[in-house]
């Protein structure tokens, strides 16, 4: 007998059809549900999501929403992408006042991680007066809080741990995976803190230039002998800028110059006229155009061993 029919009328039956309709849509309900089924992080800035997407794995869904090209410490988010934030399972912070929106907007404190809270009483309080602005987020100063905490990469570990401990909290099934996970970032961390003690410790007076104060903790961690001063990689110094600089070079004459970014030929031409050079190390607050964190911080210190290589 046909199981699909009513009995002896060879007509299919309503409610098997039914049925069926029913198991396959619960079955695709499964499956989707499945598929969706991730931890929703949202960070403010790319470390933290490279942090998260290394330690989760599959298991999360890692959102960093500020547009390529932006500094997200001074990015302000629209309505929809704020409530994004709000309906997130959780959200990652990195301390030291970074992400000035925050102070502007409500977001759940249960959902809240501060990644540089075990360090928080080191972090290093700065004071510039000069506002400046990076593209469109507005005009700014760097005075208050250095936020730049992961270039110290003890510290980046640090941070690293609390996102590991924030996601296990959240998924507890499989804290096993995310603590393996964990220890090879960790161990990733680690090994640029060494490369860069190791780099820097045979010439502690080495003296270097910055052209943004973005790299205090690098250089506390490092010893490095740095003075920064205000410039952006696509703005010419205007000539107040350049006699400031020259009397900076005359009590503190360094040869080379960090740069967040490449900065203009022009710029870079007027300071090779000035003896000093330009080598490129960048934080890595927004996603990088190639590579990831670990490849792109691997890159700055190949750039800073060649450097300490050279004479003064």
């Amino acid at each position: 007998m046909n199981h699909y029919a009513m009995p002896g009328s060879g007509r299919i039956n309503p409610a098997w059809v039914n049925f069926w309709i029913l198991a396959v849509f619960c079955l695709s309900s499964f499956s989707s549900a499945a598929a969706t089924d991730k931890l929703q992080v949202y960070v403010v800035n790319y470390p933290l999501a490279y942090f998260a997407e290394r330690i989760g794995g599959d298991q999360v869904d890692v959102q960093f929403a500020a547009p390529a090209g932006i500094d997200p410490a001074f990015w302000m988010p629209d309505t929809e992408t704020i409530a994004a934030y709000q309906q997130a399972d959780l959200i990652l912070l990195n301390g030291a006042d970074y992400a000035q929106w925050l102070t502007k907007v409500s977001l759940p404190q249960r959902k809240l991680v501060n990644t540089s809270s075990l360090f928080s009483q080191d972090y290093i309080t700065t004071r510039d007066d000069v506002t400046h602005q990076h593209g469109p987020g507005g005009e700014h100063s760097h005075t208050g809080i250095a936020f730049t905490t992961w270039l110290d990469f003890s510290q980046a570990a640090m941070q690293a741990e609390q996102v590991a401990m924030a996601i296990k909290k959240l998924r507890p099934a499989h804290a096993e995976v995310f603590t393996e996970n964990y220890q090879r970032l960790q161990r990733d961390l680690l090994q640029l803190d060494a490369q860069m003690r190791e780099i820097t410790s045979g010439k502690p007076e080495f003296p270097l230039l910055a052209s943004h104060p973005v790299y205090q903790y690098l250089a506390r961690r490092y010893g490095l002998n740095l003075r920064a001063v205000m410039w952006e990689p696509d703005t010419y110094p205007d000539a107040a800028s350049w006699r400031a600089f020259k009397s900076l070079q005359e009590v503190h004459p360094a040869r080379w110059m960090l740069w967040e970014d490449e900065p203009m030929a022009r710029t870079r031409n007027s300071l090779s006229q000035s003896d000093v050079k330009t080598v490129v190390f960048k934080p890595c607050m927004n996603r990088p155009a190639r590579g990831d964190f670990l490849t792109v911080m691997q890159a700055n210190i190949s750039l800073l061993d060649e450097l300490f290589k050279r004479p003064y």
